[in-house]
């Protein structure tokens, strides 16, 4: 029997029969999928631990971070082209338009919209193109990045410093309302014509494309809204790493003399002494 997240209550005997159900559905499940916000699943069913590179730290010296108050961090909160848990490939040029017109995006702990879940609302996004070596995937090619680049202060939310700090957070999920996207599925039937000629357009574009060959149909995201980004322990899409992080100066550190420059004037003030 087969069981699918878009029909929770129904089992299906053979996908023939699956696939029946979403092409004569299609129309109500894209409404359904364009009402709700989409975040991360508490299940992930296509982690694919070995696709990640052996050895990939995304923390630079972490034993050797100063006790600083805030962070700089630069963030891979989505990526293209790699099928998710909801079924969902998000394909380039996705969030091209939204990541230039939204304004006073939040970065949240685990999609809580709460004051004390609030990491940062100190966020630039922006589209990166970045290499899936570069991001620690063993996936050849490249993919295009939802990155968030952003301050996070101690004062602001502390638990979630230091769980950056000290390396913890390993993934991000994007907040996100569906704009365009439609169904593709694997099939000769003469009924599902649309949905193959979507399936042919894109399979050889998803770098786990054997994830979406073995369950037969796979939904095609063009464009989506940004709502959030989040930490969190398991995203639905797995690979949005913490690209970088390194500890910001704190105000009283950058004003503070250098041990050379006080010796210097140890040694001014000795020397005016006896003169």
């Amino acid at each position: 029997m087969i069981v699918v997240k878009e029909f929770p209550d129904r089992e299906f005997s053979n996908k023939e029969e699956l696939f029946k159900a979403l092409r004569e559905n299609k129309t109500t499940l894209i409404a359904q999928k364009k009402m709700i916000t989409k975040e991360s699943d508490s299940i992930i069913h296509y982690v694919e631990i070995e696709s990640r590179e052996k050895g990939f730290t995304n923390k630079e010296d972490v034993s050797s971070m100063p006790e600083d108050r805030k962070l700089k961090a630069k963030l891979a909160i989505n990526t293209t082209n790699l099928m998710d848990s909801h079924s969902d490939v998000h394909f380039d040029g996705t969030w091209n338009k939204s990541a230039k017109e939204q304004k006073n995006v939040l970065l949240l702990q685990e999609h809580q919209m709460k004051f004390n879940a609030i990491i940062s609302d100190n966020v630039e996004v922006s589209v990166k193109r970045m290499t899936w070596k570069s991001l620690g995937f063993n996936f050849e090619g490249s993919t295009e990045v939802l990155v968030f680049d952003t301050e996070i202060d101690k004062d602001r939310n502390e638990f979630m410093f230091d769980q950056y700090n000290k390396g913890y957070v390993k993934e991000h999920s994007v907040g996100m309302r569906y704009v365009k996207l439609d169904l593709a599925i694997n099939s000769e039937s003469k009924w599902d014509v649309e949905e193959k000629a979507i399936w042919d357009k894109y399979i050889d574009k998803i770098v786990n494309k054997e994830v979406a060959e073995n369950q037969g149909y796979f939904w095609a995201v063009t464009e989506a809204k940004i709502v959030e980004g989040s930490a969190v322990v398991k995203g639905s899409n797995y690979a949005t790493p913490v690209i970088s992080i390194q500890a910001e100066k704190s105000l009283e550190n950058k004003n503070e003399p250098s041990e050379d420059t006080q010796l210097l004037d140890a040694l001014k003030e000795l020397i005016n002494k006896f003169n």
